[in-house]
């Protein structure tokens, strides 16, 4: 206890391999790495593999609780004195402010909020004691739904210190919630361009769902660090994570509405993930197989579940699945008959706008994707806004065609809104 206490996994790790009075090699060879890996696991007090500590807990037999505390952010201490840095120099020298910075200027989030979510990344804040987390969560879901990306990232730390204090129940739920809480933040990180804060996000995530036994948690979990990889171009990895985690869920029965939600969002998001990385069959057939899956779902979710997936949320995913497979023609025919109307939330509607307008654009029809933008910008101004890419096009039509209809219009909309 005084190990997970010092945040020193990798100690708790040693100190069982010894009781079992195994060599590294024994434990390398029961984990499937080398001894020097697990030499350096033992050694080091930050974590590069999260998935290895795992094994390597489990097989020593340190137990999750304890395995828990060690990997948690210390908990808050007094308020940091403000440091004055000598030059301009001496704050792009040091790393967390290098990475705030640049992180920061690539994303659209305000800076200052980043750095809060860095501050409660780094260390977990005293609990805020703003009221039940159930309710609070249900909020934070409803900002990322309407693009709220500012104010989501605004009430994040709160909410991230409040589950952190939860779980000291040792309760399976308040668990899940703390993982719901971190992928929550994961997602809207991604939106953002964020992709190393949404890395570490979405392993904290994982960690806490596969504490708490969720399968539906770890479900969650396991597509935000996907999207991650495949961002970061790591579409093996990702394509292995999604097609394991899609594999438990069907594993499972899929005995409830919500399992059966979930298998449907994994199914798409594998489905984008192949096209991703040029796998024209596979996608193809993952989101037919989506479709399949989505057929008993409702048209509209019921409020508070955690998959919200629709017939027409897979027809919209087909739309992204046939432009990332470079066939802008098969994409926007998979889209011509969905409507704002038939998505509950701004977030989808805008996303309806921001899909098609990327098939318009790779048709090279600069007025029928700037209208779309506009469309999704009517819906929700931080899709459009916020996300690198769909800020890009935004560029690239003013620049490309400034005298075209629309454009004039929607650059002006987005810069001011900047």
């Amino acid at each position: 206890m005084e190990l997970a206490a010092q945040r020193r996994p990798g100690a708790l790790i040693r100190l069982g391999r010894r009781q079992h009075c195994w060599t590294l090699t024994v434990l390398a060879d029961r984990i499937g790495c080398s001894p020097a890996t697990v030499s350096r696991l033992e050694r080091r007090t930050t974590i590069a593999d999260l998935a290895l500590v795992h094994r390597a807990a489990r097989e020593v037999g340190v137990p999750g609780h304890v395995l828990m505390t060690s990997l948690a952010p210390p908990p808050a201490t007094a308020t940091r004195a403000t440091r004055v840095t000598a030059s301009q120099r001496d704050a792009e020298e040091d790393p967390m402010r290098r990475r705030t910075l640049l992180t920061a200027t690539a994303a659209a989030g305000p800076a200052a909020l980043l750095m809060s979510l860095d501050d409660a990344l780094a260390g977990t804040p005293a609990p805020s004691g703003a009221g039940p987390l159930d309710g609070r969560l249900t909020g934070a879901r409803a900002l990322y739904d309407q693009g709220a990306h500012a104010r989501l990232l605004a009430a994040l730390p709160g909410l991230i210190a409040d589950a952190h204090h939860a779980v000291a129940s040792r309760r399976n739920l308040d668990q899940a919630r703390l993982s719901a809480v971190y992928s929550l933040a994961s997602a809207v990180l991604i939106k953002l361009g964020s992709y190393d804060r949404a890395r570490l996000t979405a392993d904290r995530a994982r960690t806490w769902a596969e504490i708490s036994g969720s399968l539906l948690a770890a479900a969650a979990a396991a597509r935000e660090l996907a999207i991650v990889l495949r961002h970061q171009d790591q579409h093996g990895a990702a394509q292995r994570l999604m097609s394991s985690a899609t594999d438990g869920l069907e594993a499972s029965g899929l005995r409830t509405e919500a399992a059966a939600a979930a298998y449907a969002q994994m199914l798409c998001t594998l489905a984008y993930t192949a096209a991703r990385a040029g796998q024209r069959s596979e996608a193809l057939a993952m989101t037919e197989e989506a479709r399949r899956a989505a057929r008993s779902l409702p048209q509209a979710a019921p409020p508070g579940r955690l998959f919200a997936i629709s017939p027409a949320a897979v027809d919209l995913y087909a739309v992204g699945v046939h432009w990332a497979l470079g066939d802008a023609g098969a994409a926007l025919d998979a889209g011509k008959n969905l409507r704002p109307e038939q998505f509950p939330t701004a977030e989808r509607k805008a996303r309806l706008g921001t899909d098609m307008a990327r098939a318009w654009w790779a048709w090279q029809r600069p007025e029928q994707t700037a209208r779309a933008l506009l469309d999704a910008y009517r819906a929700s101004p931080g899709e459009v806004r916020d996300r690198p890419a769909i800020r890009r096009i935004v560029t690239e039509l003013a620049e490309g065609h400034p005298r075209t209809s629309g454009v004039r219009e929607l650059h002006t909309a987005v810069t001011q809104a900047i």
